[in-house]
């Protein structure tokens, strides 16, 4: 089998993801500059650990970059010591982070005036089905890139979905993510507004548990009142971006944005806040702040 290379694997997702490639048997290589206790188990079980982007290039034929967003993408692949500066043609670089379409068709356009491949195939679940490997992947590419890189992909992952040509994962992506975040922020300003109304917020959760406004987003923000805050292992800053690239993008389109701005605006407000750090259902907690009543049990 031909080396797998992975920049990212001592993220949340990324580690999860990386583990997996490497337990079905694909020579694994990684850069691990911060967060070295994140990649001990996968050096010990044999990964070749490389010094820059540029070496992994040389030595890799497929590449999965799983990091923050646009502007780490954008330097993994074409800063000093990024990617192309290594890369032979040939080489398919497959980025599963949540970037920017605008960025994700420049990045595309550079590794295709080198030879090079570049696959949009971002994430949806958790930390905790990345380690199962049970991830769902949406990809954006040709059927010839999807064939290629499709039996990598379901080491990691339990549904893939083909979305679509080049770009349209990130697309898909980001139209998912802005729909859950709008969920997540009306539920949490919807607890603030019955809580300061004096009403019993459990039978509000009993009454929408029991008909179509119930999802699996409602159940974990109202875990929020029983005290369990880390029912979805994403930041708030992290979900701050995503809308921000939606709202992006949706003006690049011409396409008014009314619910993507205010979801973008509540994120903002709680990070600014100082719950940037914090993972999604904290969102809860500014809405607290906000409203100056007590919501999540202490």
């Amino acid at each position: 089998m031909e080396t797998i290379g992975f920049i990212g694997a001592s993220g949340l997702m990324g580690h999860g993801m990386a583990k997996n490639l490497k337990a079905k048997g694909h020579p694994l290589a990684i850069t691990a500059f911060r967060k070295r206790e994140r990649v001990a188990d996968l050096l010990a079980a044999g990964a070749k650990e490389l010094p820059d982007p540029a070496a992994m290039a040389r030595e890799c034929g497929v590449v999965f970059l799983c990091v923050t967003g646009s502007p780490q993408v954008e330097e993994v692949v074409a800063g000093p010591n990024g990617l192309l500066a290594g890369a032979r043609k040939g080489l398919v670089i497959v980025d599963t982070s949540t970037s920017e379409p605008d960025s994700t068709t420049r990045m595309r356009e550079l590794c295709a005036a080198k030879g090079v491949s570049f696959i949009d195939a971002p994430l949806a679940r958790t930390p905790v089905e990345a380690e199962a490997g049970k991830l769902n992947v949406m990809v954006g590419a040709s059927a010839e890139d999807f064939a290629r890189i499709e039996p990598l992909l379901k080491c990691f992952a339990e549904n893939i979905f083909h979305v679509g040509g080049p770009g349209a994962g990130h697309i898909i992506k980001l139209l998912n993510n802005f729909i859950a975040q709008a969920q997540c922020n009306a539920i949490a300003e919807a607890f603030a507004v019955g809580q300061r109304a004096g009403v019993d917020l459990k039978k509000l959760v009993a009454l929408v548990s029991a008909g179509l406004v119930n999802s699996g987003l409602f159940q974990v923000m109202s875990k929020t009142l029983d005290g369990t805050l880390d029912g979805m292992k994403f930041e708030l800053n992290n979900a701050r971006k995503d809308v921000r690239y939606y709202t992006h993008m949706a003006e690049s389109l011409g396409v008014p944005t009314v619910m993507g701005e205010a979801t973008h605006q509540s994120l903002t407000l709680a990070c600014a806040l100082g719950f940037g750090n914090k993972l999604v259902p904290s969102l809860v907690e500014a809405q607290e702040k906000l409203a100056n009543v007590k919501i999540v049990p202490r």
